[in-house]
């Protein structure tokens, strides 16, 4: 009796909202950025909730889908999501477009390889570092030698726990950005991607000479 008497107020609670159920998996949101090189599977920072939220609200809109990787600099990023290279020519120049909105500065995490970060505006015209609302970016960048590190601690002002710099000794990335953009995320699956698109031949304005397209869905 008291079995049935439990699973009866249980139900009755989670049905009316009073008790609230465990969330899945491990806290976090994934998506899947396809391409034809490959596939990078993302998590996304729930420290950083309002480029998290938005980036999921696009995903599930499919606003991402056949959108360009219209800007690779190897060793450095490549760099997508603007809408207007859904359709755009072979030498249009790409870069500036956006859903109609920007997201508010949420600079924290660091620049390590496969990050995923916002782009934006430069200071001079964007002195809040406010984020582009769909313009991202993925870390390509090689690993670092100790006589980087400390030129970045020592002339930049960077200052990095031992175990954030042996990462960048060790994986790599681009350090130079941290404190400047906001990272949102990271590959935790198909780093070898990124090198892959980062490597292709590139034009004017670092546009790959032949596009480079993606789509992009929400997975567990």
């Amino acid at each position: 009796m008291k079995s049935y008497l439990l699973i009866f107020l249980t139900t009755l609670a989670v049905s009316t909202g009073l008790l609230q159920c465990a969330p899945k998996g491990d806290g976090f949101t994934y998506a899947v950025i396809s391409t034809e090189y490959g596939d990078m599977k993302v998590k996304l920072y729930n420290s950083t909730p309002e480029h998290r939220d938005n980036f999921i609200k696009l995903a599930k809109e499919g606003f991402y889908n056949d959108l360009l990787f219209h800007r690779v600099i190897q060793d450095f990023m490549i760099q997508g999501g603007d809408p207007d290279s859904k359709t755009a020519g072979p030498n249009q120049m790409l870069g500036q477009g956006g859903p109609g909105y920007t997201l508010p500065a949420e600079i924290g995490a660091l620049h390590f390889k496969g990050a995923l970060a916002a782009a934006r505006l430069g200071d001079r015209q964007n002195p809040q570092r406010n984020s582009s609302g769909s313009q991202f970016y993925i870390v390509d960048g090689k690993p670092l030698t100790e006589e980087n590190m400390d030129n970045l601690e020592q002339n930049f002002g960077k200052n990095y726990t031992p175990e954030q710099r042996q990462r960048y000794l060790e994986v790599g990335g681009s350090p130079v950005l941290d404190g400047e953009y906001t990272v949102f995320g990271e590959v935790v699956e198909g780093l070898d991607v990124i090198d892959k698109i980062a490597a292709v031949p590139t034009g004017q304005a670092n546009r790959p000479v032949r596009d480079v397209r993606m789509t992009v869905k929400l997975v567990d």
